[in-house]
């Protein structure tokens, strides 16, 4: 099993949601979240003032998928998150090493 934790832009999201629901994806876990990469935030007006934003809103998106779908998602993911400019985001895998689902205690795959 793989953890699938993508940071994308929040106005991606419905889109990015459709296209798991397409192949399958049944659960996720949604989080706002702030940070900046390379772009170290940017300048904003407000009231005539100038001022720094350096902690961007982002959508964290976790997934755990079965070994054999990773691929699959991740460019699915890709796909549907990138416009071609700074700050489309980042995906992370880790390997997951079991997954219990609490109600009925089933392990491994069955219990994604």
């Amino acid at each position: 099993m793989t953890k699938i934790e993508a940071i994308v832009r929040p106005s991606k999201f419905d889109q990015i949601k459709e296209a798991l629901s397409e192949l399958g994806i049944e659960g996720m876990t949604v989080s706002e979240v702030r940070g900046h990469g390379r772009q170290k935030g940017h300048s904003e007006t407000y009231r005539g003032r100038e001022y720094e934003v350096s902690l961007i809103p982002k959508l964290r998106i976790e997934i755990v998928v079965a070994d054999n779908r990773v691929e699959q998602i991740v460019e699915t993911i890709a796909a549907n998150a990138a416009t071609g400019e700074i700050g489309d985001g980042k995906i992370f895998l880790f390997k997951a090493a079991d997954a219990i689902r609490i109600r009925n205690r089933e392990r491994g795959d069955t219990a994604l």
